[in-house]
C-alpha cells in the first residue's frame, strides 16, 4: 500500500469544507497563493512571518505544525495583516519591527526599512576603526532615520559618543524608542539631534567617523520603485536632486570641516554612483585618496575616505 503523497506548498489550493479548520499548511499555501494573484510572488516568507506573528510562535516551530488548526479569532486577527501585505505595504511595517544586524528596531512609515547594504556600511566602517585600536571615538550618523547605524555603532564599536542627526522630528522620535531598546551602556552613548546634514552640529564639534545613508535615489529611478517602498517609505529619505548627487556632495564639502585629523568618511552610494562620489573626494581638499568597495551582490557600495593633512 502506499501513500499519497503531501502536494506541494505552491500547488494550487482552496478553503477547507465548510465546517473544516483551517490548518497551519492550508492557510499558509492559500495565503501564498493569494498574495501571487496580487502580484507578489514571493509572498510566503512574508506569509509564515505573519502567521508566525499571530500565533506568537516562529518561522521555525509552523514547520513542526503543519497539521494545527487555526482557530477563529486567530484567523481574524491573521486576515487584516494579509490584506494589508496584498495591498503592498511592507511587511516591516506591519509586522512594526525590522531587524538590523544585532538588533530589532520599530520601523513604520516615518523611517526606512533599513537594507542590508547598510548592514555593510556599518561592517565597513567598525573593521577600519578596529584597525585603529583605540576605545572611546566618536561618530555622527547622518540622516539616522531609525537610528539603525548610529545605535548598531554603539553597540558593536569602540564608541565613547555617537550622534544620530536627522532633519525630521518624527525620524527622531523612532530612533529615541529604538535607543530606548539598547542595554544601559549603549544607551547612554547616542544623542539624537534634529537638524539638516552636517548643520545640526555645533560649530567647535569633531569627530572620528562622519557616515551617512543618505538619499541618492534620482526622480527617474524612484518612480521605476516597487510599490512597497515608493507608495510607503518616506520620499525625502530616498530621493536627491542632482542625478541623486545632491545629498552626497554637501556631505563631502562639508566633513573635512568637522572631521579629525586621519578621521574616516564612509558613505553609502546608488547604483552607478561611486566613481562620481570618488571623483568628488579627490577634488575636495582635506580628504585623502577614496576607497571603494563592494556590496554583497557585487556593486560598488561604499566610498570611504580620510580626513588628509590638506585643509
Amino acid at each position: 500500500m502506499t501513500s499519497t503523497p503531501r502536494p506541494a506548498f505552491d500547488d494550487p489550493v482552496s478553503p477547507p469544507p465548510p465546517g473544516s479548520p483551517w490548518t497551519v499548511l492550508r492557510l499558509l499555501r492559500w495565503s501564498t497563493q493569494y498574495l501571487a494573484e496580487k502580484g507578489i510572488n514571493d509572498g510566503r516568507l512574508d506569509v509564515e512571518h505573519l502567521l508566525a506573528h499571530v500565533l506568537d510562535t516562529t518561522r521555525l516551530e509552523l514547520y513542526l505544525a503543519f497539521e494545527r488548526p487555526v482557530g477563529p479569532d486567530e484567523l481574524e486577527r491573521f486576515k487584516p495583516l494579509l490584506l494589508q501585505r496584498a495591498g503592498r505595504k511592507p511587511l516591516q511595517y506591519i509586522l512594526g519591527r525590522a531587524h538590523f544586524r544585532e538588533l530589532e528596531l520599530e520601523v513604520d512609515p516615518r523611517v526606512l526599512i533599513p537594507r542590508p547594504e547598510t548592514e555593510e556600511l556599518v561592517e565597513a566602517v567598525l573593521a577600519r576603526v578596529r584597525e585603529w585600536g583605540r576605545e572611546g571615538l566618536s561618530a555622527v550618523d547622518v540622516g539616522t532615520g531609525s537610528g539603525a547605524i548610529a545605535l548598531s555603532l554603539a553597540r558593536e564599536g569602540p564608541f565613547g559618543r555617537v550622534v544620530g542627526v536627522d532633519r525630521s522630528a518624527a525620524a527622531l522620535e523612532v530612533a529615541r524608542a529604538n535607543r530606548a531598546r539598547l542595554d544601559e551602556s549603549a544607551r547612554e552613548v547616542v544623542e539624537f539631534r534634529e537638524g539638516d546634514l552636517l548643520d545640526a552640529l555645533e560649530p567647535a564639534e569633531t569627530f572620528d567617523v562622519v557616515v551617512s545613508n543618505p538619499p541618492y535615489v534620482t526622480q527617474e529611478e524612484y518612480a521605476e520603485l516597487a510599490p512597497e517602498v515608493r507608495e510607503w517609505e518616506p520620499s525625502e529619505a530616498l530621493v536627491a536632486s542632482g542625478e541623486g548627487l545632491h545629498v552626497l556632495q554637501r556631505l563631502i564639502q562639508d566633513a573635512p570641516e568637522v572631521l579629525r585629523a586621519g578621521g574616516l568618511l564612509a558613505l553609502e552610494v546608488g547604483s552607478g554612483q561611486a566613481e562620481g562620489v570618488a571623483d568628488a573626494i579627490r577634488n575636495r581638499a582635506g580628504l585623502g585618496a577614496p576607497v571603494t568597495l563592494r556590496d554583497l551582490s557585487g556593486r560598488d557600495r561604499i566610498v570611504m575616505a580620510h580626513r588628509s593633512d590638506g585643509t
